[in-house]
């Protein structure tokens, strides 16, 4: 498996000096990768859709963060988790991605989600109602942008005629990820993700449960489960490091090819640490690499 650590921007601010030291610490403490949430938008309180919850804290553009840190490190891998898809336009998401891809070397992981803000999608002047049914064309037009040098796509919000974009990734492909817990989520993956992203499980059946749906899901679609894989998120602000070398265990063993861990996330089963600082979170990644870094 690969770890992996969500940047806690809210606690740590986004300042270019303190991001390149969390990135380039991760790296040194041996983190595959690091994950960058994303917003463009954030509803005031009053305009929020429940109590809390209104995409307003600190968020760098994915592209532009991962494009800085790609420049500071060697080998660390960088993913969105997730980038809110339908609220952007395709060719240019593929875009930024291909050219991403190129500039960090093949370290990128594009996920992708829909969004619940409706704010966000009106100010950006796309549909927040139809947001899962494009997702799927959206995915197919940049699949296709990315493997070929020009493109006829003809769908029912997308037309190319013999267009396309410039770079390509070096692959010819961008692994693209789905989050969510939607019901359409697990055959959207099964017909053209490259893995998924949920953070809803904790470490019982439920998980067990729902990974053997997407493998059966991905068989029926003609695709080999195998080559779908999953990130689970995990937390250290309650338990100790034997309660985290056992959850390890328990994904590695329902098949989980990559953890992330979350120092700030703090819903469901999760919760976050109690310090704030970059000093707190880096000492927090050493502490739960120490712990875990033999069982992957």
């Amino acid at each position: 498996m690969q770890l992996g650590t969500l940047l806690p921007l809210g606690d740590i601010g986004g300042e270019p000096p303190v991001v390149r030291e969390y990135a380039q610490t991760a790296e040194a403490i041996g983190y595959d990768f690091v994950e960058a949430p994303d917003h463009v938008l954030g509803a005031s309180e009053a305009s929020a859709p429940e109590p809390g919850r209104t995409g307003a804290g600190l968020f760098h553009d994915p592209f532009v963060l991962f494009g800085y840190l790609a420049g500071c490190t060697n080998k660390l891998g960088f993913s969105t988790g997730v980038l809110i898809l339908p609220q952007r336009q395709t060719v240019l998401v593929a875009k930024q991605a291909a050219c991403l891809d190129v500039l960090c070397g093949g370290r990128f992981r594009l996920g992708i989600g829909v969004g619940w803000n409706e704010v966000e999608f009106t100010g950006l002047n796309e549909n927040f109602h139809n947001r899962g049914r494009r997702s799927e064309e959206q995915v197919q037009v940049m699949q296709k942008l990315w493997a070929e040098p020009h493109v006829n796509f003809k769908g029912r919000w997308h037309t190319i005629d013999d267009a396309g974009i410039n770079p390509l990734p070096a692959s010819r492909k961008i692994p693209v990820w789905f989050g969510g817990h939607h019901e359409r989520t697990l055959p959207r993956i099964a017909k053209w993700g490259d893995g998924w992203m949920p953070n809803a499980y904790p470490p019982d059946q439920t998980a067990l449960d729902i990974f053997g749906q997407l493998r059966r899901l991905t068989e029926q679609a003609g695709r080999d489960p195998a080559k779908v894989g999953i990130e689970v998120w995990v937390s250290m602000g309650s338990g100790t490091e034997a309660d985290w070398a056992k959850e390890t265990r328990f994904w590695k063993a329902a098949g989980a090819s990559h953890l992330c861990l979350t120092t700030t996330f703090n819903r469901r089963h999760h919760k976050r640490i109690s310090g704030h600082t970059i000093g707190d979170h880096l000492a927090a990644l050493r502490r739960y690499h120490s712990a875990v870094a033999d069982l992957l």
